[in-house]
């Protein structure tokens, strides 16, 4: 696995972004001191990216696939109208309990719904037209849930998928791997879809931003 942002880069980058807020820099270090995948954590610089997304659109329903240990949702939340509600899906049950003790102490606690279940079976379930989904889940499932959800997002609504450069794997002239066959199928999928325009943002491992004409 390689990295293709310099990590000076991405240090200058952060040191001149706004800093998070303390509980999100509490469960940064608590996810990279105990977490053996802490790698997939957002991050400061791309979770002020999420954030201010997030703002400049003020969703009312917001859904992400793949919690995690909570830190993109907590993001996402902060531009949350009032009376909205983030949806949060999450199939490991340790991941799902350390976010939910976050959510707890956040302000947006009674706006924040986890589901601990299979994603797949539970976006059939849940009844809303959104206004941002973030696809951060198992990859091989990128074109499913992309498949299940642009159908129910509001026109002119924004799905984000991360990790669409997959450590620079995509960029290599014969993809090894099933992960990064998968995202490369993906960003080929969405390259094809006339109902909707993107783009790649180069930042960490590559978010792309989906938007429905």
């Amino acid at each position: 696995m390689r990295e293709i942002i310099s990590d000076a880069a991405n240090k200058y980058a952060t040191l001149f972004s706004e800093p998070t807020d303390n509980l999100l820099q509490e469960i940064e270090q608590f996810t990279l001191n105990n977490h053996a995948h802490s790698n997939m954590l957002s991050g400061p610089l791309q979770g002020k990216v999420l954030e201010m997304l997030s703002k400049l659109t003020r969703p009312k329903y917001i859904l992400e696939i793949g919690t995690f240990t909570g830190y993109s949702a907590l993001c996402l939340a902060k531009g949350l109208q009032a009376g909205g509600a983030l949806h949060t899906i999450e199939l490991r049950e340790e991941d799902a309990t350390i976010a939910q003790d976050y959510f707890t102490k956040s302000s947006h606690k009674d706006q924040i719904i986890l589901h601990r279940e299979n994603a797949l079976e539970v976006i059939p379930t849940l009844d809303y037209a959104w206004d941002l989904i973030f696809i951060d889940a198992d990859k091989t499932n990128y074109i499913n849930y992309y498949n299940l959800t642009l159908p129910v997002l509001k026109k002119g609504g924004v799905i984000l998928a991360d990790n669409v450069l997959y450590h620079g794997d995509v960029l290599t002239e014969n993809i090894t791997g099933k992960n990064a066959k998968a995202i490369h199928a993906f960003n080929e999928h969405v390259a094809k879809d006339e109902r909707v325009q993107r783009v790649i943002l180069t930042i960490r491992d590559g978010l792309m931003m989906i938007i429905k004409k």
